[in-house]
């Protein structure tokens, strides 16, 4: 697009030397000018500690071209009120031009947990079929959406889109910008609880994402989850359940798993089945397997091309159940990236399966606070620790005095540490040959650096 073409989508002016607005844009959209390539529009915002403005020349050497922002720059610049919602708007108009012009569908997914792990599967496996552009990492709200929907280009077959939400309202917005032709709501978890105040609270906003389907659209639901399956009755559109349960379109069956904890299932559908080995670890990855599969059949795919798909990918987004063996005989689950109550457990129940076949096979789970639970907070870190007890976690390493329910909750098995750096500390006096060490918590906890310098 031009620049004057950009400047009309968003209501804004175009300011440079003459011919500003002939300049072309054909590069991404980026927010970092570090990240720019030859063609981009850097985008400038205006935060509490940075001005993305005083960082147009870093842009510019980088190869942008433009500037999205709200004051004029030494680049040619698109100026508007706000840099946001103008992204949004650029981001609708660019989805809306390729969908007429090509043929484009657009899966949008949400839920609790396992939000940006099925995101992968799912990108690797359509990405697998047809041109596909998918949210990189969890870059799923209000700013993250539009900068994924920016990189379709006249040749996306499939648009992939986490989305998140932190309150009602949040996922209405989003699709108001780009409205999903297949909506996948995982579960109803309690990720979020203290700004919600309740599991229903969170499933209105949650089902917002089916809401917003035409009635030619396809909702793809977790059978196994009540809140969830009630969603069925908030749409007109076409529905396809998956789950462990009987009765699932998509259905997990004959679940297994070998001494990494990785799992081996069949697939089921109404008229096939294809059994599937994946490389990642965890029971509940079949699960997020199964609605990545079915969402891909709701798009066209193959059940049997899905399941190989499947089968061939070995990593998800950073810090999310990264399995590592190490040279002196120790196995690092890193899953650090962020935590609530249920992906903690279902962490902790990988690392003791990974355990399950060795009696000689210690393990170690490092957990930090699980942040934005509300008033739920103490409750909910004791029955992580409590579960971790029941589990026959061996040691449970606390990280944080937020964590201390964590550690009162698992009992004698329990160490509670100030910081990570203590945690690191215990880890080198007291890791052995043979040992698997988990390492979870919420991201502001930044335990990820725990897990750099133990691997």
């Amino acid at each position: 697009m031009s620049l004057a073409q950009v400047a009309e989508v968003v209501g804004g002016t175009v300011h440079g030397e003459p011919g500003a607005g002939e300049v072309v844009v054909d590069g991404p959209v980026v927010i970092d000018g570090r990240e720019a390539v030859a063609g981009s529009l850097f985008a400038a915002f205006v935060g509490e500690r940075v001005d993305g403005h005083d960082h147009v020349d870093q842009a510019a050497a980088a190869g942008a071209v433009a500037v999205l922002g709200s004051r004029p720059t030494p680049l040619p610049t698109v100026v508007v009120e706000d840099v946001r919602s103008a992204l949004q708007l650029l981001a609708s108009y660019v989805v809306g031009r390729v969908r007429a012009e090509g043929d484009l569908t657009v899966v949008a997914l949400t839920g609790s947990q396992g939000k940006t792990s099925t995101k992968d599967l799912l990108a690797a496996v359509l990405g697998g079929a047809a041109a596909t552009v998918a949210t990189r990492g969890s870059f799923n709200n209000e700013l993250g959406m539009p900068l994924t929907a920016l990189r379709v280009e006249p040749g996306t077959r499939f648009l992939v889109l986490e989305m998140g939400a932190r309150g009602r309202g949040h996922i209405a917005e989003l699709c108001a910008l780009v409205r999903p032709d297949v909506s996948v709501v995982l579960n109803v978890g309690q990720a979020h609880l203290g700004e919600f105040g309740s599991r229903e609270a969170i499933a209105e906003a949650k089902g917002e994402l089916v809401e917003a389907l035409a009635a030619d659209g396809t909702a793809v639901l977790n059978a196994g989850d009540e809140r969830v399956a009630a969603m069925a009755a908030r749409t007109s559109a076409r529905v396809v359940s998956f789950g462990d349960v009987p009765g699932a379109d998509v259905r997990v069956e004959d679940l297994v798993l070998d001494r990494l904890g990785r799992p081996t299932f069949r697939l089921v559908t109404a008229d096939a089945a294809a059994e599937v080995t994946l490389r990642l670890v965890g029971a509940h990855q079949a699960l997020n397997a199964a609605a990545a599969a079915a969402t891909a059949l709701a798009a066209g795919l193959d059940l049997a091309d899905v399941a190989t798909s499947l089968a061939q990918v070995e990593t998800l987004s950073q810090w999310r159940m990264e399995l590592r063996e190490l040279d002196r005989g120790v196995v690092v689950l890193n899953d650090s990236y962020n935590a609530n109550p249920d992906s903690v457990v279902a962490a902790l129940e990988a690392l003791v399966s990974i355990a399950a076949d060795d009696s000689s096979t210690r393990t170690i789970a490092v957990l930090g606070e699980m942040r934005e639970l509300g008033d739920a907070h103490e409750a909910e870190h004791r029955g992580v620790g409590a579960r971790a007890a029941e589990l026959g976690v061996d040691r449970v390493v606390v990280v944080g005095e937020a964590a201390r329910g964590i550690h009162e909750g698992a009992g004698e098995r329990s160490v509670l540490l100030a910081d990570n750096a203590a945690a690191v500390a215990w880890l080198a006096e007291h890791v052995a040959e043979g040992d698997v060490v988990l390492i979870k918590a919420s991201r502001g906890a930044r335990l990820d650096e725990v897990a750099a310098t133990l691997q």
